[in-house]
């Protein structure tokens, strides 16, 4: 097999492998299948009834959900609304993030209770037998203010909402933020105010609806749910696998979340603490993962307390990598994380040093080019060779005519006389097959890039090139290296040679910029170095 036939299956297996991911996104996922667990709609269930009977229905109607009174917190990163209904987060404003570019006075809005849901919700339930009352997220709580502020001289601010019962179980729930921080403590202080034993279970879940696809054929991320065990590590909840079966799982420590391109939100209990895991669809049609711990006994005239953190915010991997073992991973580059991850480390290093995530990605890919150098020296003296040998191939292919199984020995004996290895110029192309995959989740997944300007008209180093500059300069230097290359003795193959470099300048008129203009510099650092080796080192023409 000669090399631009090697050049032309490896690119032709990478666009078949996107083509092949969207084509799964949206038509192999199966249609929504409308269940429902039998009782109340969103309560989750107790580790007893962990099998969740199931019951098929017609097609769910999403109704709104039920709201009492806010109550508005604002720290230094975040807006938030609180509702008496539940204690819920219904709503959080990450202020440091725009929607887009051209917004930069609107920020995400990441947790939302309107259009398409995502909320979290938490609360109590009383042990099954025990009888104790207790506040689920179905209970009004009342706050002493309607509105909270982190100040400026401030590092943590508490939020505390209050609910009582007539038996005299009083409960606290109260939300510790920190200044510089997504992540929040959540805690219920129990006060056993009655005469008997309280017992109960503190449960955490998120809540959503499916959200409308987004994206395009070559931009499309996870979105759903995802837990972490220590032994089972990360592993992806999607909705369907919601549709189809109830999750349940006793883990200890782990964490719960509900991801999406750049942002998170998830609850993470203590490293000894043990939860069962759950997840289900509710009647109408919403998706909800969490966990729901052991029960807790509080005896009559004492106190206790439950808690955990709740993260809500970007997926910046030093950060997560801090909060939980393994949060960093909901930055997810696939299967090439090993290369991927290593890569956003010199990346970030050296954007430390040039303060521009463009330049940044011009001086890795000299990096990665100055590291691969001898394996594409070795590459094109072998390309250069064959290039010398053209002629005689070719009389070779007049001598032989359509007899293609002589051609090819007598080829082969001809590179054994004259030591070329016809697949020496292979295996820098297949090097570079995974280093691009890994490049392209890597700027795809990683917030820290997310609408960073380069210079000019690049304004945003994740959105494709507006002006299709990039992509237009990518495919003229593919063309040059064509030309660089040896002639394929087969004129379709050659005409299909041809065309390679226009189909790959449409395909990449949707990538991120930053990945274009890594293969841009990629691909003029190749055709310089070719260019030097092929007429200066080995002296072709």
């Amino acid at each position: 097999m000669d090399f631009q036939r090697v050049i032309l299956f490896s690119a032709l297996a990478f666009t078949l492998l996107m083509i092949w991911q969207a084509w799964q996104k949206d038509y192999v996922n199966p249609q929504p299948v409308a269940t429902a667990i039998q009782g109340e709609r969103d309560t989750p269930a107790l580790p007893v009834q962990a099998d969740g009977q199931v019951a098929t229905a017609d097609a769910p109607t999403l109704t709104a959900l039920k709201s009492g009174e806010r109550i508005s917190v604002e720290t230094d990163l975040m807006q938030i609304e609180i509702d008496s209904l539940g204690g819920d987060l219904r709503r959080v404003d990450l202020k440091a993030y725009p929607v887009s570019g051209d917004k930069p006075e609107q920020p995400i809005r990441l947790l939302n209770d309107s259009e398409e849901i995502f909320i979290t919700q938490s609360g109590l339930l009383p042990a099954q037998g025990s009888g104790s009352a207790a506040p689920s997220h179905h209970q009004i709580y009342s706050a002493s203010a309607s509105s909270y502020r982190l100040g400026t001289d401030e590092e943590s601010l508490e939020v505390r909402l209050n609910w009582r019962d007539p038996s005299g179980v009083g409960v606290d729930k109260v939300y510790t933020f920190y200044r510089g921080k997504y992540v929040m403590d959540v805690r219920y202080e129990i006060n056993n105010g009655s005469a008997q034993t309280w017992s109960g279970h503190m449960y955490r879940q998120l809540l959503r609806s499916e959200p409308a696809e987004q994206g395009s054929m070559f931009i499309h991320t996870y979105t759903g749910g995802v837990i972490y065990s220590t032994e089972e590590k990360y592993e992806k909840i999607a909705f369907s696998d919601m549709k189809n079966e109830n999750l349940s799982r006793n883990i200890t420590g782990g964490w719960a979340a509900m991801i999406q391109h750049y942002f998170l939100a998830a609850w993470i209990p203590s490293k000894e603490e043990s939860n069962n895991y759950y997840s289900k669809v509710s009647s109408d049609g919403r998706y909800i993962l969490g966990m729901i711990g052991a029960p807790l006994s509080v005896p009559a005239g004492q106190s206790a307390s439950l808690g955990a953190k709740f993260f809500v915010g970007p997926k910046i991997q030093d950060e997560l990598e801090a909060i939980a073992e393994g949060l960093e991973l909901t930055v997810d580059y696939g299967i090439l994380t090993i290369l991927a991850k290593p890569l956003f480390w010199l990346l970030k290093l050296i954007h430390g040093w040039v303060d521009n995530w463009g330049w940044a990605i011009i001086f890795l890919t000299v990096l990665i080019k100055a590291t691969f150098y001898k394996l594409s020296e070795t590459s094109y003296k072998s390309m250069a060779q064959m290039r010398k040998m053209q002629p005689k191939l070719q009389q070779l292919k007049e001598n032989f005519g359509d007899d293609k199984q002589k051609l090819n020995e007598a080829m082969m004996r001809m590179y054994r006389e004259e030591k070329i290895n016809p697949l020496g110029g292979c295996l820098p192309i297949l090097v570079q097959i995974p280093v691009f995959i890994a490049l392209y989740w890597m700027l795809l997944e990683s917030v820290e890039i997310r609408q960073q300007p380069f210079m000019l008209w690049i304004t945003d180093l994740t959105a494709q090139d507006p002006y299709y500059i990039l992509p237009v300069l990518m495919g003229a230097t593919m063309l040059i290296q064509h030309k660089l290359n040896p002639t394929p003795l087969d004129p379709i193959q050659a005409r299909v040679m041809m065309i390679l470099p226009i189909a790959f300048t449409f395909f990449f008129l949707f990538f991120p910029a930053g990945l274009v203009l890594y293969w841009v510099v990629n691909n003029t650092l190749s055709i310089a170095q070719q260019y030097y080796i092929t007429r200066v080192v080995i002296g072709t023409k």
